[in-house]
């Protein structure tokens, strides 16, 4: 039995689970989110939490157990806290700003590089080089974080480029002087 797909999802006040067919959608104080569930895994919910099950012992069914919990998990901490990710830039003249609710950077090409905000996505700019990404999906808002860090990843010499807050960037030595 997988110990992540047996633990049941608790359901905090203010938020609406409903199930129709294969489909979950999820409502609270931030928003709504919809998920599509695969027919071998079945979602039964009660008054205080969601529980799933699987209905055979396949490995890939198996799987399906442990994803489908985390997901409906994901999506009820999502519409009741929301989630975000935080980028630093390191590097001269390397900076963010926001232009209305797009996302302008400025990472040493030969042009500033404008990113809109996905439907769901925030961004803020704190100073000029920490970057919020918010929103209530986690999965966008990891995507969106990434496609910002993609822009310049951090190299391994100076360490400039954009980076996770939490990320710990390997440094190389340089060139050996005479």
């Amino acid at each position: 039995m997988s110990r992540i797909g047996k633990a049941p999802v608790a359901i905090p006040g203010g938020v609406k689970i409903e199930v129709k067919g294969n489909l979950i959608k999820v409502t609270g104080p931030k928003g709504t989110l919809e998920q599509d569930f695969q027919p071998e895994v079945s979602v039964e919910v009660n008054e205080s939490d969601v529980v799933v099950t699987r209905n055979s012992d396949r490995p890939d069914v198996r799987a399906l157990h442990g994803l489908t919990r985390a997901l409906i998990n994901n999506m009820v901490v999502g519409v009741t806290q929301g989630y975000e990710k935080i980028l630093e830039i390191h590097g001269v003249g390397y900076r963010a700003s926001l232009q209305g609710k797009s996302l302008k950077l400025q990472l040493g090409h030969s042009h500033p590089v404008v990113m809109d905000a996905p439907e769901g996505i925030e961004y803020a700019v704190d100073g000029n080089t920490t970057i919020r990404v918010t929103g209530i999906d986690k999965q966008q808002v990891g995507q969106t974080a990434a496609q910002i860090r993609k822009w310049r990843k951090p190299e391994p010499y100076k360490g400039k480029g954009v980076r996770y807050r939490d990320e710990y960037v390997r440094r190389k030595a340089g060139k050996a002087g005479a």
